[in-house]
């Protein structure tokens, strides 16, 4: 039966003893009813994972013992940084959940123009902490220690003038293949539109720039969840850890 793995914000150290948060208490205790002296595997998002034990479980709290720090290697050498037009429900989700397995290392949700979802300051933030569970439950799940930057909102073309590295952006009627691009300082940056795909307008402007790059992906158009997946995939296979 595999261990569960448990991302607890805290600092952990060998023969520690400590109490689980909520989040963890409520999978681990109410969701998959671990006992005392069950094993776990605890990390702290920055790297860091430890085996452990169930030491005490009551009620309302339980806690565990801290054993001997694991040494893994999850992360990739490539660093991505993941511009996502804002979709809807579960293909958003999709999208941030397979990006996370694939080793995406940043995300940053974007309102364009063909963005179809209308969030005010109150709804964009409970949508923030709802990708972030999914960030968090996709690094339990695929075995990463490292848990991947979720930031705040952002319209395209404001995030656009952060970017300073290459950023790929997909057009049908680009010529270039992935194939020409060459990441900088193992660094590589992404952006993949909403559903409606990204206006002329958009496209026009971020090709005013000279770091992004149109880039022509096969054939067919690709939904924005098919299309961060697939890219993600091409992007650690060229350049990343897929082999």
């Amino acid at each position: 039966m595999r261990i569960p793995r448990i991302y607890l914000p805290l600092e952990l150290k060998t023969n520690h003893r400590i109490e689980l948060n909520d989040r963890a208490f409520q999978h681990i205790i109410k969701v998959l009813r671990q006992k005392n002296n069950s094993r776990l595997i605890l990390f702290d998002g920055n790297g860091n994972e430890f085996s452990a034990v169930l030491d005490e479980v009551n009620k309302k709290n339980a806690f565990v013992n801290i054993g001997e720090r694991i040494t893994l290697e999850t992360e990739s050498s490539l660093s991505i940084h993941l511009g996502l037009g804002i979709s809807k429900g579960e293909r958003m989700d999709f999208a941030i959940q397979k990006s996370v397995e694939l080793g995406v290392t940043e995300i940053t949700p974007l309102f364009t123009e063909h963005c179809v979802v209308n969030l005010d300051e109150k709804r964009i933030q409970k949508k923030l902490h709802h990708w972030q569970g999914i960030i968090i439950s996709a690094c339990e799940q695929c075995g990463r220690s490292v848990v991947p930057r979720l930031n705040t909102a952002s319209t395209l073309l404001k995030w656009a003038d952060t970017i300073s590295q290459t950023c790929i952006i997909f057009d049908p009627l680009a010529k270039a293949t992935l194939k020409n691009i060459t990441p900088e300082n193992d660094a590589i940056n992404l952006l993949i539109g909403p559903e409606g795909g990204l206006s002329t307008k958009e496209i026009s402007e971020l090709k005013k720039k000279d770091n992004f790059k149109a880039i022509k992906f096969g054939p067919r158009i690709l939904r924005t969840e098919t299309a961060a997946v697939s890219a993600m995939t091409a992007i650690q296979l060229l350049w990343g850890d897929l082999l």
